[in-house]
């Protein structure tokens, strides 16, 4: 065996599954990123339908967008979908994805608020009724070659910069049990 046979070696790949690298992406993380053409990226919570989910509509991710939920721009026909790796949160797939809108009377409305309820966490009221009258349910159904996956990742790293949401506190800060931090105790005025 000569000295160069095991770099050789080394430089082999193995072929990656993409179908079950997006089943596991997709069902492992609770966000994903949506990337609208000209319209740069959204972080969204969503939850994952398989094929054998008979609820669904599935391989897709199902999102709620509109008041009271996650904003999010007008979204095409078309987008693509970034996953993130459970382990580290890094990029791990981009894929395309095509959109559907689900129309608030019909079957398959009932069929999405089923499974989109349980996993909303801190929901407060009747949020079927309110989804119905005034948000969005998408279905996103990733197809075709992915954009990205592991080992043929884009040079860029794909930060951007996230706008604050309406309900950020800048400037004041809440009374805390023990004080603020650095705050001067037991100081009489002069």
């Amino acid at each position: 065996m000569t000295e160069d046979a095991p770099t050789q070696a080394a430089e082999v790949t193995l072929p990656v599954n993409i179908t079950r690298l997006t089943h596991e992406a997709a069902s492992r993380s609770a966000v994903l990123w949506i990337r609208v053409p000209d319209g740069g990226s959204h972080a969204v919570w969503y939850v994952w339908h398989d094929d054998g989910d008979e609820r669904g509509a599935g391989p897709a991710a199902y999102v709620v967008s509109g008041p009271g939920e996650q904003s999010l721009p007008w979204l095409p026909d078309e987008v693509e979908l970034l996953l993130r790796s459970k382990d580290n949160g890094g990029r791990l797939l981009t894929v395309h994805a095509t959109v559907r809108d689900v129309p608030p009377d019909s079957p398959e409305w009932d069929a999405a608020v089923e499974v989109l309820r349980p996993e909303r966490l801190n929901a407060v009221g009747d949020v079927a009724e309110r989804w119905r009258q005034s948000c969005t349910i998408h279905v996103l159904t990733p197809h075709g070659r992915p954009v990205e996956s592991p080992g043929s990742y884009a040079e860029e790293s794909g930060r951007t910069t996230v706008d604050p949401a309406g309900a950020a506190t800048a400037g004041w800060r809440p009374w805390h049990w023990r004080g603020r931090a650095g705050a001067r105790r037991n100081v009489r005025g002069s």
